[in-house]
């Protein structure tokens, strides 16, 4: 076989497979009827504004001071998007899932890491497996796990303490690593009756938690994710073995792995003991989906296969653990800002007097509480989600925009196949809905919202971190639950302070995740220093 008998298939191959997706790109793009919309001129084919955006993750909010709350921008391969923040439309896309699902690219992407889980469905699939998955995450199931949150935040703070050199020593410790590995402790145990051992106490390496680091927040990290998206857009890139392919495939062989011996030895124990292991009080995520599952009431149609229930627990790492992680590092981040606000919260967690506090006693902190809805305002651990349009529609606008001739509309018209990139940080500091100050880190704020928030589709306390409409986060009482008895749980024994200067924390880009990122000059490292000192209730 000649080199030229190989060769000239494959060019042919990808000039077809590049000819089919250009020129119905080229007639969208002169076609599309939002092309008089405003927005950054696009400096590249390949990869449109997608790398401006990864290099500096705030650049959609610059944009949006610039062309206002909705305009055009091109991500990878030139790909129209659209965006937006106006709340109206916002609430529009969110609450109709049958005519805006999340994009293919999207789902394609995340399919690579987790499978047919949860976060890469849409439609009845999606619809099935959120009937099954609600039960796990109710309320009062939450209530259950709060001793086993707090057995964990207890660990982090005396290995914290044993990190300190001495009682009256400031030390400086990156807490986002620290974080990570105790929510992944905490997914472990509350998720499925597992101990993952993520600090190393018994000194082995814990493979799942160097999987994610390498995945989400190496230096390489959002590189690889350009990559993976990519390979969700032009599946034919699925047979290069592209820079991040080996870190993908490592970290999802090992959540598989760690997936099906965790329901393996599930079902082993339910079968030995004839069901009981989930008639009789288990706490675990894990044990009440199987218990969900295996329900008579539930018709055939509706159970999740083994593959299904496999394919949760890979979700439930990624989206449980590091999404909480990041807000518990911008909640300290935040404080150490506001030595004020941290002693004002000190004062309130100090009026509980056990370590092991409810989670009714948690919930009833009212300062606290209004930390956390302001933490998730102000740094929302996701940073966009973007939704395609199955069919021709027209948003509707709380605000007028200008066209670039300059005329306003009240609407945007919207074609089959349009993506929209939906800005979560842009929604909860919109100026016109929070007021002047939406900025600022004020928890104060929260003892008299605005009425123009109401409008905000979140399904928790008006702002969008957790989504809204039929796809929010199906798990954001388990996430709260956690940042909650962490706070209560180290700022009670600490007191933190900044370890660098103002602006040098920032936030990451690794797909739509926005963890603390140190700058240090051009480059950025996922960590978050931080100075501590043993708090010490008498003052000494």
């Amino acid at each position: 076989m000649t080199a030229n008998s190989i060769i000239l298939p494959i060019t042919a191959a990808f000039v077809y497979y590049g000819l089919y997706h250009i020129i119905p790109s080229v007639y969208r793009l002169f076609t599309n009827p939002l092309r008089h919309l405003g927005g950054p001129t696009n400096p590249s084919f390949f990869l449109g504004n997608f790398k401006q955006m990864m290099d500096d993750p705030p650049l959609t909010e610059k944009w949006r001071e610039e062309y206002g709350s909705n305009f055009m921008f091109k991500g990878l391969f030139s790909m129209s998007q659209l965006y937006t923040s106006d709340i109206k439309a916002v609430s529009h896309i969110l609450n109709d899932t049958s005519v805006y699902p999340r994009s293919s690219h999207t789902r394609g992407s995340r399919r690579l890491l987790v499978g047919d889980g949860l976060l890469s469905l849409e439609f009845e699939d999606h619809k099935r497996q959120r009937r099954i998955l609600n039960q796990a995450f109710s309320t009062g199931q939450i209530r259950l796990m709060t001793e086993g949150f707090l057995e964990q935040a207890i660990l982090l703070r005396d290995m914290w303490r044993l990190q300190l050199i001495s009682g009256n020593t400031v030390t400086c410790i990156d807490v986002s690593p620290w974080l990570r590995r105790t929510t992944l402790n905490m997914l472990g145990l509350a998720g499925f009756n597992y101990h993952f051992d993520a600090h190393q106490t018994k000194g082995k390496p814990n493979e799942l938690d160097q999987a994610f680091t390498a995945l989400l927040h190496s230096p390489d990290a959002d590189r690889f994710a350009v990559f993976r998206l990519a390979k969700a857009i032009v599946p034919i890139l699925g047979f290069l073995s592209l820079p991040g392919t080996q870190v993908v495939e490592s970290a999802r062989e090992k959540m598989l792995a760690i997936a099906s011996q965790i329901v393996s030895e599930s079902k082993a124990a339910i079968k030995v003991s004839e069901g009981q292991k989930i008639l009789t009080g288990q706490k675990d995520l894990l044990s009440v989906l199987l218990k969900s599952n295996l329900s008579a009431d539930l018709p055939e149609s509706q159970r999740l296969s083994d593959a299904e229930v496999i394919s949760q627990i890979p979700t439930f790492f990624l989206a449980g653990h590091e999404t909480t992680s990041s807000a518990v590092s911008w909640a300290l981040h935040a404080l150490s800002l506001y030595p004020a606000l941290q002693s004002k919260l000190r004062d309130e967690l100090f009026t509980i007097s056990t370590e092991n506090p409810t989670m009714e006693e948690l919930n009833s902190l009212t300062y606290l509480e209004s930390v956390v809805r302001e933490v998730m305002r102000v740094h929302s651990p996701v940073k966009f989600v973007d939704r395609v349009a199955t069919r021709d529609d027209v948003l509707p606008l709380a605000k007028p925009y200008i066209d670039k001739q300059g005329r306003a509309h009240d609407n945007i018209p919207i074609r089959k196949g349009q993506i929209m990139y939906i800005s979560l940080p842009a929604v909860n500091r919109d100026k016109d809905i929070w007021g002047d100050d939406a900025e600022e880190f004020k928890p104060e704020r929260w003892e008299n919202i605005p009425e123009a928030v109401q409008q905000i589709p979140g399904v928790w306390a008006n702002v969008l971190s957790f989504l809204g409409g039929p796809h929010n986060c199906i798990g954001y009482r388990f996430s709260l639950a956690e940042i909650k008895v962490l706070l209560f749980t180290l700022i009670r024994a600490f007191e933190f302070e900044p370890a660098t200067t103002k602006g040098i924390i920032v936030p990451g880009s690794v797909g739509s995740l926005q963890p603390p990122r140190l700058l240090t000059g051009t480059e950025t490292s996922s960590s978050l220093p931080l100075m501590m000192l043993p708090y010490d209730p008498q003052g000494n």
